[in-house]
């Protein structure tokens, strides 16, 4: 009601105020908690036909956007260098994107009928374009058949960034492999498990092996009996 009134006010010239500013709003949760887990992964690729396993793998591997998917054709990848470029997509940007092994695994596997850089590298049946629509039913489909559930295709790109989060990659890199804005956008997808943060915690303890270490061959030299223990967890 506000943006109809906004447009109402600044483009139409039909009123002359927005009402609606002067009501508060209600703060809206939207962040994301959302992603494939591997067990999920498995049964869902299980569950669908090999064209959808194809488009699966690649989502999560790249972190591509649906459109962007559909749209992509071969004269946006260069199989020498590893990498595609996107120019049409939400943020407006032209990037080249490294591609992983088992991006390139997909790829090497559906360009086996031939490259031709006119063509997309997904297309239905007739070489053009495949349809959302196609996709999205193909989609949920296997989802109904594999048991997973409260997921959507767009999920498949917050999957993206949580793995790379949850293996230690920083949190800029992950921005700029998913072409997010800001960091802080990245962080409405990406979801640490508590067993993420291991390896970090654990930094403590070689910290605190050198300074105990330390301590008790001062208090040795001194003639003092060493009171701290290093306790093995």
């Amino acid at each position: 009601m506000s943006h109809a009134f906004n447009i109402a006010t600044r483009e139409w010239g039909l009123v002359s105020d927005n009402p609606v500013k002067r009501v508060s709003k209600e703060r809206v949760s939207n962040a994301i908690e959302r992603w494939l887990s591997f067990d999920e992964e498995e049964r869902l690729l299980k569950s669908s036909p090999k064209w959808l396993q194809d488009i699966i793998i690649f989502a999560i591997n790249t972190g591509l956007r649906q459109s962007e998917i559909l749209d992509l054709k071969w004269s946006q990848v260069d199989i020498d260098r590893r990498t595609i470029t996107i120019s049409e997509q939400k943020n407006r940007c032209v990037d080249t994107m490294p591609l992983n092994g088992t991006a390139m695994s997909v790829l090497m596997d559906v360009c086996q009928s031939g490259v031709d850089s006119d063509k997309y590298v997904f297309p239905n049946k007739m070489s053009n374009r495949k349809g959302n629509r196609d996709l999205m039913k193909a989609f949920y489909t296997a989802l109904k058949k594999s048991g997973v559930v409260n997921f959507r295709f767009h999920d498949l790109r917050h999957t993206f960034a949580t793995r790379l989060i949850q293996n230690g990659v920083d949190l800029y890199t992950v921005q700029k492999l998913g072409r997010w804005k800001t960091v802080t956008m990245v962080q409405r997808y990406a979801h640490h498990h508590s067993e993420s943060l291991r390896s970090a915690i654990e930094v403590m303890d070689s910290i605190n092996k050198g300074s105990i270490t330390n301590l008790s061959q001062s208090q040795k030299n001194k003639g003092y009996k060493p009171y701290l223990k290093l306790v093995t967890l």
